[in-house]
């Protein structure tokens, strides 16, 4: 018996291990976004939660914002009267790796907060603007909302490079 339960956990363990790796390299560890250098006078800010691929929750100073990446849309994860949408686990993951529990800077455009009273921002991490990450990546798609349209230009060539790659959501969604 022992023999039998042992020959049928050792394939099983070994494919664990198999998806494991094969996800850890599904997943850049190098954003793949062009160098942007950040610019001067970034609200500083702890990210609290990630609530999915383009929205977070920070504190500033002791105040709690819910805030809502400028330029971008992810597919839904956590709307109430929508289903999850194709690579939408995938996107919030990716957004949870790249700035859960760090120190990010925010960035304001031209409005404050959006309809829903969240902070309107771009994201800037270790460098890195998320957004132009997330894009670049396949896990967001460019979504412009004027007046708030300062790197919609970047936005765009970053979605059309992921397209043409069939990166991340091009590529396992039925979208075009």
């Amino acid at each position: 018996m022992r023999s039998l339960v042992l020959a049928l956990t050792i394939p099983l363990l070994a494919l664990l291990v198999a998806c494991q790796m094969q996800e850890e390299q599904a997943t850049p560890t190098t954003p793949l976004a062009p160098t942007i250098t950040p610019p001067p006078g970034l609200t500083q800010a702890k990210v609290r939660r990630v609530v999915d691929g383009d929205t977070i929750e920070v504190d500033i100073q002791g105040k709690f914002y819910t805030v809502r990446y400028i330029g971008i849309d992810t597919p839904e994860t956590v709307h109430p009267n929508r289903p999850v949408e194709c690579f939408g686990k995938e996107a919030s993951r990716r957004n949870r790796q790249l700035v859960a529990g760090k120190v990010v800077g925010l960035e304001k455009d031209v409005s404050e907060t959006d309809r829903y009273g969240r902070l309107l921002r771009y994201v800037w991490v270790d460098g890195q603007m998320v957004n132009a990450v997330l894009v670049a990546e396949g896990y967001a798609r460019t979504y412009t909302y004027p007046p708030d349209v300062k790197y919609a230009h970047l936005f765009l060539q970053l979605e059309r490079e992921a397209r043409e790659a069939n990166r991340g959501l091009w590529g396992a969604c039925a979208l075009r």
